[in-house]
């Protein structure tokens, strides 16, 4: 019991260091360099293609016998990039992924390349006209505020192209929630750290994938290349479980488990997958729950129909306020993702994904 506290211990202190990293869709280096040491510490030999992704194998031939399994997760996390200097020293910017604008007045943001922070502004209300305040606030609404007042000050703290996250140190751990920003797919990519020390296979390839929040890029690219016949995507999913909303479109629920969907706007999943998820949950007393609304997407979208078609599952996180400053999961469905795409993987690699067994059984 103590030596899984403390590798649950571990596994946390993994996922907050990494969620303290900054790399918008295509400026992810900085985890890159972290995952592919950690990577190696783990005797991986690491490939590093022309986007950025992470590529991931034991030293030894695949068995040609035996099914190819990619593994992945994303290291990009949504944010924002520099465009527009203003000659009184207000930036505008653009959002890299999907960001609700309503989250961002008021949010503390920073500047990586330059080690300084901003606020991003919007017009007080009290100076909004009546016909105006009911509407949506727009990108064009928002400025970034580096507290300066020209031009000329800005450009020393932030130019055009330089990426903009949201607070690096705004997590923490309290009760029985996790919160921080990154969360989405961060927490993945430490969950595929503990499958690669679990799983020594060199039929499996661990990746580290880029550019997920602006279109599924770099799985593409990866899965193009390395044409597996299965693959499992590790990800966050949006909850909804909140006050006043209904329960049909909650999505799914923090403290229910991994997030096991049949079809989203990007992939109808495979079906012998699916029923083998939750064949394994019940068997090995994994919370599991289906994802209740076909909404969003991942890398699953990208990877499924690549290289002639793969076999594909995505398992998710669930996650209260998806894309914010601060995202918040449970620790038991990340353990409850973890246990499950290691089991999943072992049924793969040893040829055990059947179809037809009974699957209203499996919801009891």
């Amino acid at each position: 019991m103590e030596e899984n506290q403390t590798q649950n211990l571990n596994f946390r202190e993994d996922i907050f260091r990494l969620c303290g990293l900054c790399g918008i869709s295509g400026r992810e280096n900085s985890v890159a360099v972290l995952l592919e040491e950690k990577a190696k510490e783990l005797g991986y030999i690491v490939h590093r293609d022309g986007l950025g992704n992470l590529c991931c194998q034991k030293e030894g031939e695949p068995d040609p016998l035996r099914p190819r399994l990619m593994v992945s997760a994303h290291m990009d996390e949504v944010g924002m990039m520099a465009t527009y200097l203003e000659e009184n020293g207000f930036v505008r910017f653009t959002c890299v992924g999907g960001i609700d604008p309503r989250v961002l007045p008021g949010r503390a943001v920073y500047l990586p390349r330059t080690g300084c922070y901003g606020v991003i502004g919007v017009k007080p209300i009290h100076l909004i006209d009546s016909a105006q305040r009911g509407k949506t606030i727009s990108m064009d609404d928002l400025v970034l505020d580096v507290g300066v007042d020209s031009k000329e000050e800005a450009f020393r703290l932030v130019q055009p192209g330089d990426q903009i996250t949201f607070d690096p140190k705004g997590w923490s751990y309290q009760g029985n929630l996790w919160r921080g920003k990154a969360l989405d797919d961060r927490a993945g990519c430490a969950i595929l750290l503990q499958l690669m020390e679990a799983i020594n296979d060199p039929n499996v390839t661990f990746c580290f994938l880029v550019q997920e929040e602006v279109g599924c890029r770099g799985a593409r690219a990866a899965a193009q290349r390395l044409h597996p016949d299965y693959s499992i995507v590790l990800e966050a999913t949006t909850a909804s479980d909140l006050p006043g909303v209904e329960d049909q479109k909650q999505v799914c629920k923090l403290g229910k488990g991994a997030v096991v969907g049949f079809m989203d706007r990007s992939t109808i999943y495979n079906h012998a997958l699916y029923q083998t998820a939750f064949r394994l949950a019940k068997e090995l007393n994994i919370p599991i729950q289906p994802k209740t609304m076909v909404a969003g997407g991942n890398d699953a979208g990208a990877i499924h129909t690549a290289a002639g078609g793969v076999r594909t599952l995505a398992i998710s996180i669930p996650c209260r306020y998806l894309h914010s400053p601060s995202c918040v999961i449970q620790p038991e469905d990340v353990f409850a993702v973890r246990d499950l795409a290691k089991a999943l993987a072992q049924e793969i690699l040893a040829g055990r994904v059947e179809e037809n067994f009974g699957l209203q059984e499996l919801f009891v």
